[in-house]
């Protein structure tokens, strides 16, 4: 059967005719050779660039686009904006699902986001839910970076009072100070370090000295250590014993002596006995002067057994020769 060229020019129209009423649905969200979807609406007062060839998800996945939006005839609510959308989906959700607008990337492409629920009546095609915005990443980091930039400008604020409060205090005597005690710091550190070299050298030097004392005092306090348990281990309780003892005895000697008992006690309270010391005292004072001065009176010596003169005193007029 020979195909004449009218037929073959109707095929191809045709054909044309149909890829573009496939190409116009598919480019307004809708795909004619998909499974029959369920058409739902939501409203909002600002989409927020939503669009029809926006992708419809449901927990993430794409189950749908968005048909149409148009602005909503009722007088109430003038300015609103009704989305149709179809999802493409035997899963069941109740009339209760929210469409919720988000960002679906970076460069603030908008999509729709179907939150199910599943309480109340199931929703049919043709049915309202309720519609929601959700901030895009850009407003939620500004949003929680608000608070910081205002704790920002109140810190730039208090950091130009400070500087204007340093730049009033600053002045040209008062940097002269400034530099005159960083020098001055300088050159105590300087010294520091000085004396920190010449210490270490020190140490370095005597390094065997201090080793040797350091040992010294080791043995000094194991050996006082040993005279500690030394001590520890004696009859140290008996000989304190006897030492209280000996004071107590000390203290009835003293008690008595000074209540006049006793030989001590007679010779510190007995004003007789003492008179009769002093006295004897005296007496024998003068017999020591008078055998210094004239000793002949009581001692008698002669070596050729000479008969001794009788004693003459001495008168207390001189003769005269």
């Amino acid at each position: 059967m020979k195909i004449t060229r009218e037929l073959k020019t109707g095929v191809i129209a045709i054909a044309v005719i149909a890829l573009f009423i496939w190409g116009y649905n598919y480019l307004k969200g809708q795909n004619l050779f998909d499974a029959a979807s369920k058409t739902y609406f939501t409203e909002y007062n600002n989409v927020q660039g939503l669009n029809t060839a926006s992708i419809v998800t449901l927990n993430g996945l794409e189950v749908g686009k968005v048909i149409a939006i148009n602005f909503n005839p009722d007088p109430a609510k003038r300015g609103w904006l009704t989305v149709e959308f179809s999802v493409e989906t035997d899963l069941e959700f109740s009339k209760n699902s929210i469409a919720r607008i988000y960002s679906a990337s970076l460069m603030g492409g908008k999509a729709l986001a179907l939150v199910p629920s599943y309480e109340g009546e199931t929703a049919k095609t043709g049915d309202f839910f309720k519609g929601e915005i959700e901030a895009d990443m850009i407003a939620s980091v500004s949003e929680n970076l608000k608070p910081l930039f205002e704790k920002v400008g109140k810190a730039v604020v208090s950091a130009d009072s400070v500087l204007v409060g340093i730049n009033e205090i600053m002045d040209a005597k008062t940097r002269a100070d400034l530099k005159s005690s960083i020098a001055e710091l300088n050159a105590t550190i300087s010294n520091f370090n000085a004396i920190s070299k010449s210490v270490n050298e020190m140490v370095a030097t005597n390094k065997v000295k201090i080793g040797n004392t350091l040992t010294n005092a080791e043995l000094m306090t194991n050996n006082f250590a040993k005279l500690s348990d030394s001590l520890a281990n004696s009859n140290l309780g008996t000989t304190i014993k006897n030492l209280e003892t000996t004071v107590n005895s000390l203290n009835g000697i003293l008690a008595n002596a000074e209540s006049g008992k006793g030989t001590l006690g007679k010779l510190l309270k007995d004003e007789e006995m003492y008179n009769n010391l002093t006295s004897a005292s005296k007496e024998l004072d003068e017999l020591l002067r008078e055998m210094k001065l004239h000793p002949k009176r009581f001692v008698h010596f002669s070596l050729f057994g000479k008969k001794e003169k009788a004693y003459v005193p001495e008168t207390d007029v001189e003769v005269e020769k």
